[in-house]
């Protein structure tokens, strides 16, 4: 690969993925044939197979595990591709550790599974493999370390067990005090014992990972609707609202899956959520560069009084580093946007300061961010306790719900709902093939390596890296960072209206690239995506 110092356009670049690209003249074609084949089908017939209620990672997961059956499908958003929960996790791929702790074996060894399949089949050019350290520091009593170590080494076991080889994750062990500030140079080096590391996936970002999902769906004939909000729902249809024109009809499918993730209750009546708030701060890298370089590795605290509880500072694109996360719960209406509480910002703080030789404090934050867990209300007392396994359920109408579980398993739920809703409705289709179809982008890592293209395009854009460069044509301007704090360039802004369904400012901001993610740099860079949509 290049350097990721000046990118240069690749002449005669292979253009976007065949199918695959999702724009506004797709999105009002589709939508168009759809108003008018569902207002000349006679009676109750069909229009589609399957219609899928919700653009996060589980839904559009869902509308390429259906697609790729064979069915015709429906996606649609109200808002955008990732626009809610999906957006707002770790960024992490992780194989379950915590839930070993609390004894639920089975939904940890599914995380490991899930965790192999992206990181060796699926999306390799999404998801790379992450030291997560924990430095044991005065305050770390021996007994407390054994058990980390002993965690460690169980999950090393549900690796094996799920598949996934030492190769693409190494294998867990003990560092010395110079290995842990070689990866860590800001940890408090005064009685530090040295350090335990594990290996677990981390995606370039939650966001881009949900994009892929949508685009390859649409490459196998799935019409991806996002601006198209459904308020009624059933069984077999679903009133359609194109919200940028306001006109609305009504789809009749032969399957229905609610995945609107913490706002699915509003379509399905009975089903009681419990949303659980998950906190991140963003901080410049700068705050945790020290003499022997950057933060390049997951710096893992134990939370005081937890037996199973963390919080994680993690390198991330753009010089940043997110501390997370919390988990408390949010009752009341579910707000488009959460924001994190006053509290939860001093507990991170405080908790990743205990491990830092300079303490951090508000004015290093960049920005924050918040995301609802949709967790299925199980009379727990404590949202932490409450099983992260996702639940599918049917309602009398026939309505499939799905909800609960985790970003990392996003592919099993999706396989889940879609089997129950095929079950209800006596559908038949193709076996499912989403173990080992390759997203948008995906390719064996040696021939990622070898892609014409910086880094930072490839862990973004896999093959497509070539294509965003092909977009700045024979300017070499439209390579250069819109703006300070971003190395993100108007060929990418290109790209994601053109080809990743971007259809206004804050879609290029907030989920196509994550520059949103702090304010100042938002501000900086909304001109030039206004700009990038006038083209």
């Amino acid at each position: 690969m290049t350097g990721p110092s000046q990118p240069t356009a690749a002449p005669g670049a292979a253009p976007a993925a065949p199918g695959a690209s999702l724009n506004a003249a797709r999105r009002a074609r589709e939508l168009a044939e759809l108003a008018e084949s569902a207002g000349s089908a006679r009676g109750s017939a069909p229009v589609v197979d399957v219609l899928v209620i919700g653009g996060g990672v589980t839904g559009a997961g869902i509308a390429l595990d259906a697609a790729a059956r064979g069915l015709s499908v429906v996606l649609a958003e109200k808002h955008d591709l990732a626009f809610g929960t999906s957006r707002w996790s770790s960024k992490l791929v992780h194989g379950g550790l915590r839930y070993l702790a609390s004894g639920s074996v089975g939904i940890a060894r599914e995380s490991a599974v899930e965790r192999g399949i992206l990181l060796e089949r699926t999306a390799p050019h999404l998801v790379h493999a992450l030291p997560q350290i924990v430095p044991l520091l005065p305050g770390t009593k021996p007994a407390g370390a054994a058990l980390v170590r002993a965690g460690f080494l169980a999950g090393d076991l549900l690796r094996v067990t799920a598949g996934t080889s030492s190769a693409t994750l190494p294998r867990s062990r003990r560092l010395a005090p110079a290995e842990v500030l070689r990866y860590a140079p800001t940890v408090r080096s005064a009685g530090l014992r040295g350090g335990l590391v594990f290996w677990d996936g981390q995606l370039v970002d939650d966001a881009r990972l949900v994009v892929a999902l949508a685009r390859t769906a649409a490459a196998h004939g799935a019409r991806i609707l996002t601006r198209c909000a459904v308020r009624e729902a059933h069984g077999t249809g679903a009133r359609l609202t194109d919200e940028l024109t306001g006109e609305s009809f009504e789809l009749r499918a032969r399957a229905v899956v609610n995945a609107a993730g913490v706002w699915a209750g509003e379509l399905a009546p009975g089903l009681t959520l419990r949303p659980s708030r998950g906190t991140h701060l963003v901080l410049p890298q700068s705050a945790f560069t020290g003499p022997t370089g950057a933060l390049n590795a997951g710096l893992t605290v134990p939370v005081p009084g937890e037996s199973n509880r963390f919080v994680f500072a993690l390198p991330a694109p753009d010089g940043r580093v997110y501390v997370g996360l919390t988990d408390e719960d949010a009752p009341g209406p579910v707000p488009d946007v959460p924001q994190p509480a006053e509290a939860e910002i001093d507990f991170l703080l405080r908790t990743i300061n205990s491990a830092l030789h300079s303490p951090l404090s508000r004015a290093d934050l960049l920005g924050t961010f918040a995301g609802l867990r949709p967790l299925l209300d199980d009379g727990t007392g404590r949202t932490a306790d409450v099983s992260r396994k996702h639940a599918v359920l049917t309602g009398p109408d026939g309505l499939v719900t799905v909800v609960g579980g985790k970003l990392t398993t996003y592919r099993r739920m999706a396989e889940d709902a879609l089997d129950a809703a095929l079950a209800r409705a006596a559908l038949t289709a193709r076996p499912c093939r989403t173990r080992t179809l390759p997203l948008v982008g995906a390719a064996p890592r040696a021939r990622l390596a070898d892609l014409p293209a910086p880094l930072r395009l490839v862990r973004r854009y896999g093959t497509e890296a070539p294509a965003v460069l092909a977009e700045a044509g024979a300017d070499p301007a439209l390579l250069a960072p819109i703006a300070p704090g971003t190395e993100t360039t108007m060929a990418e802004l290109l790209f994601a209206v053109r080809h990743e369904g971007a259809l206004d400012a804050d879609d290029l901001l907030d989920r196509r690239t994550r520059i949103g993610l702090a304010p100042a740099h938002r501000a900086a860079a909304r001109s030039a995506a206004e700009r990038a949509l006038a083209r």
